[in-house]
């Protein structure tokens, strides 16, 4: 079991950087890919950035690319999201999810663990 944790949300004015994170806690063990979600009200959940393992594998939405930054420090097994220049319409609750745990005592990475979220207001 791994608990994930986001923190740092909060309201920003547009243009200006917030940046939140992920800590997860537990059996982390098993732990391979940070998965930003976000969900603006009204809106469908959407994949917003990825970090892999070893940080060599990042992906973006076309609508964040240039503007966020996904980096993790395993040492803590935390990862962040560095949100620069955000316009109003970034606002949403932001969910980090770990992939990786353990099915049947092994390594799965199908297995998946998601945070409470924390939200991000985008002030004009």
């Amino acid at each position: 079991q791994v608990d994930v944790v986001e923190s740092g949300g909060g309201e920003v004015q547009a243009g200006g950087s917030l940046r939140i994170s992920c800590a997860a806690s537990g059996d982390t063990t098993c732990m391979s890919t940070y998965v930003w979600y976000r969900q603006g009200p009204g809106k469908d959940r959407e994949m917003v950035a990825s970090i892999s393992v070893r940080g060599q594998d990042l992906r973006y939405a076309d609508s964040v690319k240039g503007r966020f930054t996904i980096s993790r420090e395993n040492a803590k097994n935390t990862a962040y999201l560095q949100m620069n220049n955000p316009p109003p319409e970034d606002t949403a609750v932001y969910f980090c999810t770990v992939r990786g745990g353990r099915k049947n005592f092994l390594c799965n990475s199908d297995v998946n663990f998601w945070g409470q979220g924390t939200q991000v207001t985008v002030s004009s």
